[in-house]
């Protein structure tokens, strides 16, 4: 007596049109999203994940079950070539782990269906390296920054430009309160600063995001950050021009002026310059190592470390990828401290009567 063939009791899809297609597709992300929702893994994180895999859908045109490797090379080596090494690691492992769950929850289903075979296409030739962005990065402590800040102030009294001067440290001292990124501060205008707003006060953060398109935030001017900007509007601001009550002027301008007679905006460069310069005279020991993403990182360590979780920082600092904050406030985490003290009282029990 022969073995009958044994059927699946779910329901085989039948995949005969585009319409059934996008249905199943959406299915899929739906169930990997609860399954990895019943893991444990944070709302913010599946979210991630989930837009990695809308956006590879997106360029890829075709269901992922048909792609293959060397259409992933075009993905991570074209479209994406410009991205930022730890944002394309991280994409990278989203897309593996989506895979991971179609060949584990689907495979048989799809190539009943369609006549695929769902493969990972992440392999080990074309899975992205973390770049320098990925590496450990410690901030300077708090003590010396203050007092690389204070002696900056007081030199401020004798420089021969006072303006640019003045300037390059309102931006890199907003840098280490709320961690703007460099561009942000060269694309903010007066108006995107609002004291009217929440608590303390918001400014609207301006970024570049993918394929041009702006990504906008309002941060909150907590830290000191507002009395630092009302400081720097009612004084040192009007240096520049008469045009303080224009919303649409540069919060940061340049030196140069343009035909209307509104001074432009200034130049990332100009403010990584004058910060590198500065602690080049101020504090040599960092003049090598200081920069304004050195600044966004201390902003997010020092904010952990006084008691803000790290879901705030992420939406302060504009993060999609909770995984990227995890990044910038890792040496100030005492999980590691934190169990090994509560766990030395039950070893030394362990000899004790």
């Amino acid at each position: 007596m022969g073995l009958a063939v044994v059927k699946a009791l779910r329901p085989q899809p039948s995949l005969t049109d585009p319409d059934a297609i996008a249905d199943f597709e959406q299915d899929l992300l739906s169930e990997y999203v609860l399954a990895r929702a019943s893991a444990g893994v944070g709302d913010r994180t599946i979210a991630g994940e989930a837009d990695a895999i809308v956006e590879l859908r997106e360029w890829f045109r075709r269901p992922l079950w048909e792609m293959q490797p060397t259409d992933l090379d075009r993905f991570f080596g074209v479209d994406q070539k410009a991205m930022a090494g730890g944002t394309k690691v991280r994409k990278a492992n989203a897309i593996s782990i989506y895979f991971t769950f179609l060949e584990l929850r689907h495979r048989p289903d799809i190539h009943a269906a369609t006549g695929h075979l769902v493969a990972n296409p992440v392999d080990e030739m074309n899975r992205p390296r973390a770049g320098r962005e990925m590496g450990v990065r410690i901030p300077p402590p708090a003590e010396d920054l203050e007092r690389f800040f204070a002696a900056w102030r007081d030199e401020l009294a004798g420089v021969r430009k006072w303006e640019p001067a003045v300037r390059n440290y309102t931006s890199a001292r907003l840098m280490s309160l709320i961690g703007q990124r460099v561009s942000e501060s060269c694309l903010a205008t007066i108006g995107d600063v609002r004291f009217d707003l929440g608590r303390f006060g918001k400014i609207r953060l301006q970024g570049k995001g993918r394929n041009g398109q702006k990504k906008e935030r309002l941060a909150p001017l907590i830290n000191g950050a507002d009395e630092l900007l009302r400081w720097w509007l009612e004084g040192p601001r009007w240096e520049f021009d008469d045009n303080v009550d224009d919303p649409s002027a540069p919060l940061f301008p340049s030196e140069r002026k343009l035909r209307s007679g509104v001074n432009a905006s200034v130049c990332d460069s100009t403010l990584r310059d004058g910060l590198k310069d500065t602690a080049v005279r101020l504090w040599p020991a960092w003049a090598e190592r200081m920069s304004p993403h050195v600044l966004r990182h201390f902003a997010a360590s020092d904010l952990f470390a006084t008691g803000m979780n790290v879901v705030a920082i992420q939406e302060l600092l504009g993060h999609r990828w909770l995984n990227t904050t995890m990044i910038y406030v890792h040496v100030n985490k005492t999980h590691i401290e934190d169990s090994w003290v509560s766990g030395a009282p039950r070893a030394a029990l362990r000899f004790t009567g």
